[in-house]
């Protein structure tokens, strides 16, 4: 019995070996093929494909359109999941995917209708445009075809993937309209609310357009507005109830967005300008960008190096050999909610032109294992209508600029080959994408700002608000490019943005405000470029990687004054926090636990004050209303920490000083109820330890450890240059000049591949990860892949 029992062990044990051994081979055939040739029709003349020691790319083409080809079989054998998931994220397609618990998502992106958006529009795109997305695509169907099995991220889903059509690639374009601008109007509408409850002087108040922190390359910062007296508004008498998330876990500041500048050649030892660039993103595996360099004719048409974003063709930040070029997210204000006023009939609104019906449209959302839902969608001459809206008292349309089909083409195709400043300039103006801060130097060492994509005419109503355009008010046209604000060569020889206020008066008009940042993060990279007098690459990274708190200076000197020797008396654990935040180390770096608490003390001070202030608010629409906070609150919340008025403060508190203490004890309790060990353990990189995770990973919590990426505890934050949260921060980082391309740097997170038994799965993390100088080129080759041109 016993040795019968053995044997039936061996036989499991060598069954189990045999499926691990199948099971592994199966998923090794979805890894590319990478050396060798393989015969297509796809394209004109044979495109060579190399690769280096990191995966990266180097694929060579007789023309745009076979390179296009190629670049789009590289992204498919690489990352065709991701592309999947994006596309399907846009075009509310994730259910027949994943099922129920993708719905909200579906049904929240759904209301763009951006499928037959994109339909729409590449049936309207330039030929040769129309030419570059059709070999992408047959490129992209092409590299699924040719892997021995499926992806293997469809073996645990359970399902096939679906070929790539043309208007997959602007659905692409489309997720990045969704992560980069406000896509329900939800600033102005939840600023709406403010402005009917409180007083006209208090709404100015709170919703300033900058601070002392600005650092605009046009124009000055902005001195606050003074608090309003106790005759205008008045606090005592009114309790405001505290219901928010723990500060310590708050990380409402890191806005998608980025850093990016330029030095002029003068500046340089090469004579030619230095572009630096880091994306601010969610960060997942694989990361959002794929590195590439594309050569045309052996890079004597075209030889261009960057990051492109997988579903597309295009690179979007890089260098040509003659410019280089980055980006970082405008926060102009694209988006506007549109009081929709019924018509004399139901299922009519009124218009300038008369009532007008509603467009109804039937949105047919499949769920995988379940029944499809019908999601109605109604659309006015504006937009689609919100049917789920925190305002009791209106109806609103959103006008956003992704839904205008002019707005989304692939006019980056015309930047690849521009030859200097002033001519990405003018591209820059013309390209449909989403409004961003470019940023452009070039081999001659000029250098140049701009707004890349299209800006809407708005006339006849506060931008910042609900507005009724059933009158006539609204989007009356398009900005015209030359009409668009343009920095080039500064007598400082030195631009800079960071998501904050870039410029002032007319310019900003015209740009207006979607919810910009705080200028801190700006300011510090100003000071940073103006302490030096002559630039490489790696004063560009130093820059980048720069986690000084100089934000959080003045939070520090106020919390040691108020925590004061009365207040810690008999207060073990107050004491604590204070000695540990007068020894702090002034950086938001991994071992240091005075910033954890500093930050912490500044958050929850932010929360309370704000609470406080918009109890009126909360008084006429419920205490559950999701209120806006603006980016800009810095001022006004300083100034009264710094003057204390009692008339704005609540019964809740006897003092300001009462307030602040109360922080620091909610912030002890936090600690004390989630850690086991002493405050002086509560290091900020405890805090700030990543989470960069597979999209699966979550649902199969079991593979973890072979689909994500290390946690590692990082440095960096909001408000200063080294952008970094858990699972947000710079999505790449480089420095480069064009024409010196080999010098430069570029790194990012994850690695190229999205396959974890590829050995390129997380070859450059680490780079990334420690603010390590890698180069911006790829290295030696080490494959070389040969698409041959059928006879």
């Amino acid at each position: 019995m016993k040795q019968r029992f053995l044997r039936l062990i061996a036989v499991m044990a060598a069954l189990s070996v045999v499926a691990i051994v199948i099971v592994y081979a199966i998923l090794t055939m979805s890894l590319p093929q990478l050396d060798g040739e393989i015969v297509t029709n796809g394209v004109s003349a044979d495109v060579t494909i190399k690769r280096d020691a990191a995966g990266i790319p180097v694929i060579m083409a007789a023309n745009r359109n076979d390179l296009s080809y190629g670049t789009g079989y590289v992204h498919a054998q690489d990352r065709y999941f991701q592309m999947d998931l994006t596309r399907r994220n846009s075009a509310g397609e994730l259910a027949a995917l994943f099922g129920v618990a993708a719905v909200p998502t579906d049904k929240r992106h759904r209301l763009h209708r951006f499928r037959a958006r994109a339909v729409a529009i590449i049936e309207q795109l330039p030929p040769s445009e129309r030419a570059v997305v059709t070999a992408y695509t047959n490129g992209v169907n092409a590299g699924l075809a040719d892997l021995g099995a499926k992806p293997f991220e469809y073996f645990l889903v359970g399902e096939d993937p679906e070929p790539w059509v043309e208007a997959d690639t602007l659905l692409a374009v489309f997720t990045m309209y969704l992560q980069l601008n406000d896509e329900t109007a939800a600033r102005d509408i939840r600023r709406g609310l403010a402005r009917q409850a409180l007083p006209d002087e208090v709404y100015t108040w709170l919703y300033q357009q900058g601070t002392i922190w600005d650092a605009p390359i046009l124009g000055d910062h902005w001195k606050t507005l003074p608090y309003p007296d106790a005759e205008t508004y008045n606090l005592k008498g009114r309790v405001a109830p505290m219901a928010f998330n723990p500060a310590d876990l708050d990380d409402s500041g890191l806005l998608p967005g980025s850093n990016n500048w330029a030095v002029a050649g003068a500046l340089t030892t090469s004579g030619g300008a230095i572009v630096a660039n880091d994306m601010h993103l969610g960060i997942t595996t694989p990361n959002v960008w794929y590195r590439v360099q594309l050569q045309i004719n052996d890079a004597s048409q075209l030889n261009l190096s960057g990051v492109t974003l997988p579903g597309t063709p295009i690179v979007p930040a890089g260098s040509n050999g003659h410019i280089a070029w980055g980006n970082t997210n405008s926060y102009g204000d694209w988006s506007d909610a549109v009081i929709v006023r019924p018509g004399p009939e139901e299922g009519t609104y009124l218009t300038p032109e008369g009532p007008q019906s509603f467009a109804v449209f039937d949105e047919v959302i499949d769920i995988k294992n379940g029944d499809p839902e019908i999601m109605q969608v109604r659309e006015t001459i504006w937009g689609p209508v919100l049917e789920d809206d925190p305002d009791p008292e209106h109806t609103f349309a959103i006008s956003w600029i992704a839904h205008m089909t002019r707005n989304v083409t692939l006019g980056h195709l015309n930047i690849e080959t521009a030859k200097n400043v002033d001519i990405a300039l003018q591209i820059a103006n013309t390209i449909d994408m989403p409004p961003q801060n470019f940023v452009v130097g070039d081999v001659d060492g000029n250098i140049g700002w701009t707004i890349a994509g299209q800006i809407p005419i708005r006339e006849g109503y506060d931008p910042m608000l609900p507005g009724d355009w059933s009158e006539g008010s609204g989007w009356t046209g398009w900005v015209a490019p030359e009409d668009y604000p343009q920095v080039v060569n500064p007598e400082s020889g030195r631009i800079w943005t960071a998501n904050a206020r870039v410029v002032d008066g007319d310019a900003l008009s015209i740009i207006g405000d979607g919810g910009y940042d705080l200028g801190a993060r700006a300011q510090q990279i100003r000071d940073g470029l103006f302490a030096i007098d002559r630039f490489s690459p790696e004063d560009m990274l130093a820059i980048q990687l720069d986690d000084r708190a100089v934000f959080l200076e003045r939070w520090r000197e106020l919390l040691l004054n108020e925590l004061s020797d009365s207040a810690i008396d008999g207060a073990p654990a107050r004491a604590k926090y204070r000695a540990l935040v007068e020894d702090w180390i002034p950086r938001a770096s991994t071992d240091s636990v005075g910033y954890r608490l500093v930050r912490s003390f500044r958050v929850e001070v932010r929360n309370r004050v704000f609470a406080m202030l918009m109890q009126p608010v909360l008084e006429r629409y419920g205490g559950d209303t999701e209120l806006r906070m603006s980016n800009q609150i810095e001022g006004a919340l300083w100034d009264l920490v710094q003057d204390q008025p009692d008339h704005l403060l609540t019964d809740d508190y006897e003092s300001w000083n009462a307030l602040f203490v109360m922080a620091v004890d909610t912030n002890i309790e936090f600690y004390q109820d989630s850690y086991d060990d002493g405050l002086e353990k509560r290091t900020w990189g405890e805090r700030n330890t990543v989470s960069i995770r597979h999209p699966l990973s979550r649902a199969l919590p079991f593979l973890s450890g072979w689909l994500d990426m290390p946690s590692d505890p990082l440095p960096g934050d909001t408000n200063l240059p080294r952008a970094q949260g858990p699972t947000f921060g710079a999505s790449e980082r480089f420095a480069v000049t064009p024409g010196d391309e080999r010098n430069g740097i570029l790194h990012m997170p994850t690695g190229q591949s999205g396959h974890p038994l590829s050995d390129y799965y997380h070859v450059g993390h680490d780079d990334w990860a420690e603010g390590r100088a890698s180069s911006f080129l790829p290295g030696e080759a080490v494959h070389k892949l040969v698409l041959k041109a059928a006879d």
